[in-house]
């Protein structure tokens, strides 16, 4: 345990120091969220006006067949949905990782253990969820630029 003298505090104010960065970085984890989360609600709306659509479309006449680029429309938002949940997961663990690279930065140094692997092991996974997601986010954008690419050229408008 921490002794209650002026080196324990300054012990206490480097161990802040320290964790600083990870704070920040959950800080940016948590805007990347934001983005991630956005874009599934925006995901999720075509793909309810979609559903709408056709809906709508197969009240009017029982015999209509959705057309084959509505399906592959589908077939795409479908998979910008998974793409965007996977990247929110992963996301969400990078930020779980690094709040537990900062409690373990000082519960080690409370306890007086040597947990320096830990720690960097701890921290190389959150970068690698970290990458895994913006991979994914990457994937998303492009089956977004594929989706508005097929609506431009079916003139597919939403109602």
């Amino acid at each position: 345990m921490l002794a209650t003298d002026s080196s324990s505090v300054a012990t206490i104010s480097h161990l802040i120091q320290i964790s600083v960065a990870p704070v920040f970085l959950i800080a940016g984890v948590a805007g990347l969220l934001n983005v991630f989360v956005s874009r599934l609600a925006r995901a999720v709306d075509r793909l309810e006006a979609l559903d709408k659509f056709n809906s709508k479309k197969h009240r009017e006449h029982p015999s209509y067949k959705e057309p084959d680029y509505m399906v592959e429309m589908r077939k795409i938002l479908l998979r910008r949905i998974r793409n965007s949940n996977r990247a929110i997961f992963f996301a969400t663990m990078t930020g779980l990782m690094i709040a537990m690279v900062i409690i373990s930065v000082f519960s080690s140094a409370l306890m007086e253990m040597d947990s320096e692997e830990f720690i960097a092991v701890l921290f190389i996974l959150a970068m690698v969820s970290l990458i895994t997601a913006l991979i994914l986010f990457v994937r998303e954008v492009y089956f977004t630029r594929f989706f508005i690419d097929m609506k431009k050229k079916h003139h597919y408008i939403e109602e």
